[in-house]
């Protein structure tokens, strides 16, 4: 008896331990300020295309950000790619309108629930992961 509950501890451990990742995804108000929004006109440097998240680097180009750096936060890679976004949906040198809202760290580079714009108005990533 004593053997049998040892190896279902065990088990239940191990699933827990396996499992800890995913409990431990934020949600969007955990790191970002939904009272901070932000709008700004860059050009990409790169795209992160990575779990758990794909981050879009975007180089302010015009306003009061001018040659800041900000890290626009999208979904996880394989909802976006069933959404429609590809790896090279977005290529360094495109320039972009972001919508999104700030890091609640203020020595925080991040921006999340984005919408990205093409320079010519067309959608390209839209809040929530949703491609256009």
């Amino acid at each position: 008896m004593a053997r049998t509950f040892s190896k279902l501890f065990s088990l239940v451990l191990a699933i827990g331990f396996v499992a800890s990742p995913a409990l431990a995804h934020h949600s969007l108000s955990a790191e970002f300020d939904v009272n901070a929004p932000i709008s700004f006109t860059g050009r990409v440097i790169k795209v992160d295309w990575m779990n758990p998240h794909i981050y879009t680097h975007v180089e302010v180009t015009e306003g009061p950000e001018a040659g800041k750096t900000f890290k626009i936060e999208g979904g996880p890679p394989n909802s976006l790619f069933r959404s429609g976004w590809r790896a090279d949906s977005l290529q360094a040198g495109a320039v972009v309108h972001v919508d999104g809202i700030r890091a609640k760290a203020a020595t925080s580079n991040n921006i999340g629930d984005a919408e990205i714009t093409l320079e010519d108005g067309s959608p390209v990533f839209a809040r929530f992961g949703r491609a256009q």
